[in-house]
Parts: structure tokens; sequence; C-alpha cells
């Protein structure tokens, strides 16, 4: 059962998180698009970790929202990956990221309709059927509506129950949106099916103008990202919360002192 605080596991500071002590994250998440075919030095630094975490999975590349089809080799080898490495956890963004069959290398925003809404809700339940488990899914960021006929809240909170899946809450997403987007984010997260919440994500971002910032992944997590998970903790099933670097890693001590940070707000929330 995967609990507590994890990290995610990047090549980069794969030796660190395999030998990390004080504190010792409780899992580790990965993306399984970039594991699934590894053969190697990797795939035994990964068997390595297996050895000692926990792992989750966070998928790049199902493109829930895509209007291609849903790609079942993709899908068996992702089912195959989660029974080897006993995953209790996969996720996907609630985006596409593939058209005509190419592959855009983004995470691209989806239409705010009923139309996405029943499209993605069929898509989310296929998934869930051949996988034999539920999918979370993540609230994304975004830097224009498109097409939009309801508001996110309602976008979200229509697929996630109408699919029966999990969500996804990333508590920074909601930051960023709220903050370029001008609502609340206290108010946004109130209407979400909070039931549903199954996993966290918290990460950094770059403020680049006085009325933008960017969800890059790359960032240490400011005080006001820590202070809406503490607000939002008490509300939700102690769901586990992932510590998302992607890149421009700093010194460990940062991310220990991130992971502590964490740790302590799940434990003490109030």
């Amino acid at each position: 059962m995967i609990k507590g605080v994890g990290i995610g596991f990047r090549r980069d500071i794969a030796d660190e998180l395999i030998g990390m002590k004080n504190p010792v994250p409780n899992f580790i998440e990965l993306a399984p698009e970039n594991w699934i075919e590894m053969g190697g030095y990797w795939r035994a630094k990964l068997d390595e970790a297996a050895e000692i975490f926990s792992i989750s999975s966070h998928g790049l590349s199902l493109s829930i929202g895509s209007p291609d089809p849903l790609d079942f080799d993709f899908l068996k080898k992702i089912k195959s990956f989660i029974k080897q490495y006993n995953i209790q956890i996969y996720s996907e963004h609630l985006s596409y990221s593939k058209c005509d069959n190419a592959h855009l290398y983004d995470l691209l925003p989806i239409p705010f309709t009923q139309d996405a809404v029943n499209h993605i809700v069929n898509r989310i339940k296929t998934v869930q059927d051949f996988l034999e488990m539920p999918l979370a899914i993540e609230n994304v960021s975004y830097y224009t509506a498109v097409a939009a006929e309801m508001k996110e809240h309602e976008f979200i909170s229509q697929i996630v129950e109408q699919s029966g899946c999990n969500l996804l809450l990333d508590v920074n997403n909601v930051f960023v949106n709220a903050f370029n987007h001008g609502y609340n984010a206290k108010d946004f997260i109130n209407k979400l099916p909070l039931q549903k919440v199954s996993y966290i994500h918290m990460a950094g971002h770059e403020k680049i103008a006085d009325n933008l910032i960017i969800d890059t992944h790359g960032q240490d997590i400011i005080p006001p990202v820590y202070e809406l998970l503490q607000w939002v903790y008490p509300k939700l099933k102690k769901p586990p919360v992932l510590l998302e670097r992607d890149f421009n890693f700093p010194q460990m001590d940062v991310l220990k002192t991130e992971l502590n940070t964490l740790q302590s707000i799940i434990k003490n929330p109030n």
C-alpha cells in the first residue's frame, strides 16, 4: 500500500535516492514509458530501487483526450510493467499528447465541453477495464481555455464521477491556474470531488511575468503551495504525496528539506 511522501525517480538522482537516509522516501514514482523497454545498467538500477521502495507510476503517453483510438499495444506493455513491479497507482494527465498518430511531446489542454467529457469518460472506462485497476487522472496546468462550455471544476468533476476513476490532485497546478486565470484556489478545490482524491503532486514553478507563472517542475516548492496542501489535506483520505522534480536538481539537502516539510504537513496538517 503506497502511503506517506514519495519522490520522482530520475536518472540524475537515482544513486542518491537509492542510498538516501534521513528522511527515506516512502515510495518512488516513475513514468513507465521511460522504463518499459529499458535494459542493461538502468534496468538494473530500477530493479535495485524496487527492492527498497514501493513504486507508483505517472504516465505521459496515454493521451486520454486524444481523438485517436487507444493504443492497446502500449496498454499491454503498461499492464505487464505494472504487474512486474507491483505498481498500485497508475496515474495520467487530463490532457492529450497525440493526434493523427503524431506524438506532440507536450501535454495539451482539452476543451471543457460535454462532447469531450463523454469521449474521455468512455476512454477511461476502457482503460480501467483493460488494466483491471482504477486510473488516477491529474488536473493539469493550462494557459488558455479552449472553446470552454463549462468551468474547469465542472469538467473534471463530471469525468471523475462518470468514469469511476480517481483524482490526482496536483496542488501546484491549481495554484498556477488560479494565479494565471484569476480565480481562488481554495474555492476551486472545494468544488472538486475530494472524496475521489487518491494521490497528490507537489512541485515548483517559475514566475516569468507579473501576470504569468509557468509550471516547470524545476524549482523549489514555494510557501503558498505548501500552505494550500496544509489547508486541503485534512479534507482528504490521507492520500500519498509526491515531490515532483524533473530537472534543475538542487543539492540533495534541498530535496531532503522538501521531503521533511511534506512529511510534517501530512502528519500534522492543522
